[in-house]
């Protein structure tokens, strides 16, 4: 059995939609199909900035792989927006990113790094700035990285759940938004699989 850890705040649960699947759910039911061997692990902390991750992944991935050799275990870091909405500076934000991956090396995962998504138009500059900063960051680890804000910022269906939802989350739509661009990343690659037949 493989561990695949989806790492970050209430994006990665899925709050908001209506199917309670979330990106994360969509993506696991396309996956295991074409790889049963994996065991998905949704490690999800709403409204945590990267400090607040950094500060406790390793310890809840851990205990789930007590039992399985480091080469299984792998960590997508999905990180929210809340660096913004809680004004941490650029530079803490490397830092922390830094610690997160260096750490994720050092306990032999193999790591991959997802960005914010936009939130409501106001925010979209900032988030648009640190979304910068987390792909500089896997960068520079050498680390896959999924931009989801730049396919989205200007996406019709994206743009329309911002306006109906609450807490600038998504609804259905924009998680199956979300899980396409993970699915359409180097995910089946990274994890050593072949991809579903079209």
């Amino acid at each position: 059995m493989r561990n695949v850890f989806l790492v970050g705040d209430e994006l990665v649960a899925g709050h908001g939609d209506p199917k309670a699947l979330g990106w994360s759910g969509r993506v696991a039911a396309r996956t295991l199909p074409v790889a049963p061997d994996l065991a998905f692990h949704t490690l999800a902390v709403p409204h945590e900035t990267t400090g607040e991750l950094s500060a406790r992944w390793d310890d809840e991935a851990m205990r789930r792989v007590a039992r399985t050799e480091p080469e299984a275990n792998f960590a997508l870091f999905a990180i929210g927006r809340h660096d913004v909405y809680r004004g941490v500076s650029s530079t803490m934000t490397r830092l922390n990113l830094a610690n997160t991956l260096d750490r994720a090396h050092a306990l032999g995962f193999q790591t991959m790094l997802a960005g914010p998504p936009p939130g409501q138009d106001e925010d979209n500059r900032r988030i648009a700035e640190f979304a910068a900063v987390c792909e500089d960051a896997a960068s520079r680890r050498g680390v896959a990285y999924i931009d989801m804000f730049g396919p989205l910022v200007r996406h019709e269906q994206w743009t329309a759940d911002m306006a109906t939802g609450h807490d600038s989350l998504p609804l259905q739509a924009g998680y199956g938004l979300m899980a396409w661009l993970v699915l359409h990343s180097r995910w089946h690659s990274w994890l050593g699989i072949e991809p579903p037949a079209a």
